[in-house]
């Protein structure tokens, strides 16, 4: 029985495509993904991923357990900043990423992937060691991502407490009395905002940010769109770039693992793994699109596999990623239906503001 987030009825009465997704009833589209791709490239879109799941750990050990937990470093993350890391198995095979905000007086919250929230939640819970305490806050926050150019323009008219950095978070910001929470963060490859609230206030909230936006071509966006934009900006996502069985290293996230700090879950076995595997990007010349578990050729020899691919509507093309064995480039057909496409290995990201 899939869940509702608190602004379902929101979508069903706008017109959304509801679909079952991460145990929740969401919207996959609106007014259509290619135009809600275009409206956040261009002006700005507004989603619901209220889904996504919250923890808050607090205590005087809450740093300490986040760098055993994480692979990244947060003993220097300041009070209002947000970092992402990737969290780690034993094996060096990634369970989750996260994004990591510090709101200060040793309190954290932990914005986990909604497919993943149970398993996080009792992955982190297991592995916590001294005066911490862990609480899931996901029924009761609400998340609302305003992504795309003209979002600070519409964000200011409703609040003046705007985070002027990328990975900052303003706390407390109030939205028409409603308080929230307010991070300069997304998944869509543009500028864009966070925006955590109670849940109660997510109908209000979300209503604001539609009446002040529509001006300025503010649409909603579903799914769908989000999907096509993160690709797009060569983003990786979990369950495709990223499982159980793929270290870090292997799915282009080094920059993000601190070999230098103390031991962290995983470290031994990421660090010591002889991988030649690198996520790569694809450009598909013929006519065709790639999609998840395609098979990728240099010549006549499979050289890996395609992770997530699609059409890209602001670049009017289709891209891929996908994992290949060593080191790739210049021309290798994808193999899509039993027909090898013409393809060719591109730089990662296709999309950069």
């Amino acid at each position: 029985m899939e869940s509702k987030t608190p602004l379902y009825n929101c979508h069903v009465q706008a017109g959304g495509k509801i679909v079952p997704f991460a145990g929740y009833l969401m919207p996959i589209q609106y007014s259509g993904i290619i135009a809600e791709h275009m409206a956040v490239r261009e002006r700005a879109g507004l989603f619901d991923i209220s889904h996504m799941g919250e923890f808050l750990l607090e205590g005087p050990d809450a740093v300490g357990n986040l760098n055993r937990l994480l692979t990244n470093d947060y003993s220097n993350l300041q009070q209002g900043a947000a970092r992402y890391s990737p969290m780690c198995n034993e094996q060096g095979g990634i369970i989750d990423d996260v994004i990591v905000y510090n709101y200060g007086n040793m309190r954290y919250v932990i914005v986990v992937n909604a497919s993943n929230k149970e398993k996080d939640y009792k992955w982190i819970q297991n592995n916590l060691f001294g005066n911490v305490v862990l609480t899931d806050i996901s029924d009761q926050t609400a998340l609302i991502a305003l992504q795309g150019p003209l979002a600070q323009t519409i964000l200011q008219t409703v609040t003046k407490a705007l985070p002027q950095k990328r990975f900052t978070v303003v706390a407390d910001a109030d939205i028409y009395g409603a308080k929230c929470n307010i991070s300069r963060t997304g998944y869509t490859g543009e500028d864009g905002f966070e925006i955590y609230c109670d849940a109660q206030k997510a109908v209000d909230v979300w209503n604001a940010l539609l009446t002040v936006g529509e001006p300025h071509g503010l649409i909603p966006c579903g799914l769908g769109a989000r999907d096509t934009l993160r690709l797009e900006a060569a983003l990786p996502l979990y369950g495709h770039e990223m499982n159980d069985d793929i270290t870090p290293l292997e799915a282009g996230l080094g920059f993000f693992v601190k070999a230098d700090k103390d031991d962290f879950i995983g470290k031994k076995a990421i660090l010591e793994k002889n991988s030649s595997l690198n996520r790569v990007g694809i450009k598909i010349t013929d006519k065709g699109i790639a999609r998840e578990n395609c098979n990728v050729y240099s010549n006549d020899k499979k050289i890996g596999i395609v992770t997530s691919g699609t059409y890209c509507p602001f670049l009017g093309g289709a891209y891929a990623m996908a994992l290949v064995d060593g080191e790739a480039s210049g021309d290798i057909t994808v193999e899509v239906r039993g027909k090898r496409l013409a393809a060719e290995i591109v730089d990662l990201p296709f999309y950069k503001k």
